[in-house]
């Protein structure tokens, strides 16, 4: 299906959208408000309305959205429905942290292998988290084989850059970097950092 054109915040808001669907879906429940959706996903109620604009015409005055119907439609627009491919990259202390995390598949999303430079690692991660792990050098090829498209990258500051350049010669178009390192790649290729420091850091000018 071809992708809908919808600014990067937007599609960001839909997956945290999608998150809250999904949790309502656990808990049986068939119609939310605009304004209990919104309040759960820590929106305004008229941006919620304008985000939705771009998957569709939903919701029914007076009785709110069908869950079910909302979610397969946002999962239609986020390409969720199917399970998607992930390699993982670096599975030290963080990297095994995140193997272990079984909420990724519920979001659509699946680990199928995992990379490091460090042999111990590969062997004893295979064993305890059921997913393979394999050498780093091994992880161009793996990728452009089982046409992956979506990477996490755990590794240290020093060897990020060469990492994101592999996965993007390999074809990754999207990566999610917890890794130090400022990744520099083609314009139509998305990373999203997650720097844990900084995330501590802003939040330490709140603590009195």
């Amino acid at each position: 299906m071809e992708k809908i054109d919808i600014p990067r915040k937007t599609v960001y808001r839909l997956s945290l959208y999608q998150r809250c669907l999904q949790k309502l879906l656990e808990l049986k429940v068939e119609t939310v408000s605009s304004e209990d959706l919104a309040r759960a996903a820590g929106v305004k109620p008229t941006q919620l309305r304008k985000d939705l604009g771009h998957v569709g015409q939903f919701g029914t005055r007076g009785l709110g959205y069908s869950v079910v119907t909302l979610s397969e439609a946002i999962s239609g627009v986020m390409g969720l429905t199917v399970l998607q491919p992930v390699v993982m990259v670096g599975v030290g202390n963080l990297g095994s942290a995140l193997l272990r995390y079984s909420g990724f598949r519920k979001e659509g999303f699946e680990i199928i292998a995992a990379f490091d430079a460090d042999p111990s690692h590969v062997k004893a991660t295979t064993e305890q988290m059921g997913v393979p792990v394999y050498d780093v050098r091994e992880m161009g090829r793996y990728v452009a084989a089982h046409g992956v498209r979506m990477a996490i990258v755990a590794v240290p500051e020093a060897a990020g850059q060469e990492v994101a350049d592999i996965l993007v010669a390999a074809g990754v178009q999207a990566i999610l970097n917890f890794s130090p390192a400022v990744l520099s790649v083609p314009d139509e290729v998305v990373v999203n950092h997650v720097d844990l420091a900084a995330e501590l850091g802003s939040l330490s000018f709140f603590v009195s």
